[in-house]
């Protein structure tokens, strides 16, 4: 078996995942295909340089990570057009009820950092070990624990006073 017959199949396989990754990261459907879509370009360009043994996981979602980071960059003063639009109208069709939870997740990590929603949702969503969510995420094992760490402490203590209130009132 050659090479490839392991890694294109392997690397169509994250495509659901890697596809998860980019509408967390770009919050819009069409950007996040045009960003998986850049990420397997990019993946299949550079298919040499990817090592057998290594996770092919961790190594596309950096792929995808840099790609949307460079694209940040390299738009942003569309970005900066973007969020004067007017925000989306709040009223939803009957039966998204796993949109809404999803919208109301959206809303509740908007409160923490940008670092620690990454790291919530690489551990969290998606089921990275540390470490390659780590990898993924360019830093220290260390330092993504104790994002992951915080951010789920704010959310517990947030979530723990708004349960609290309720029951008392």
């Amino acid at each position: 078996m050659t090479e490839d017959q392991d890694f294109r199949p392997a690397l169509t396989r994250l495509l659901p995942d890697l596809r998860a990754f980019a509408r967390f990261l770009s919050r819009d459907p069409a950007a996040a295909d045009d960003l998986v879509q850049d990420t397997l370009l990019r993946a299949l360009r550079n298919e040499a340089q990817w090592q057998r043994g290594t996770s092919l996981r961790a190594w596309t979602f950096s792929i995808l990570r840099n790609a949307w980071f460079e694209d940040r960059r390299r738009h942003a003063a569309l970005k900066r057009a973007l969020d004067r639009a007017p925000p989306e109208e709040e009223g939803r069709p009957a039966g998204q009820e796993h949109r809404m939870e999803v919208i109301g997740l959206a809303r509740v990590m908007k409160d923490l950092s940008p670092e620690q929603q990454e790291a919530l949702v690489l551990v969290g969503a998606l089921g990275f070990s540390m470490e390659d969510a780590a990898r993924v995420a360019g830093v220290q094992v260390g330092t993504l624990k104790a994002r992951v760490s915080r951010a789920r402490k704010a959310l517990a203590t947030r979530y723990g006073n708004e349960a609290h209130q309720e029951d008392t009132g």
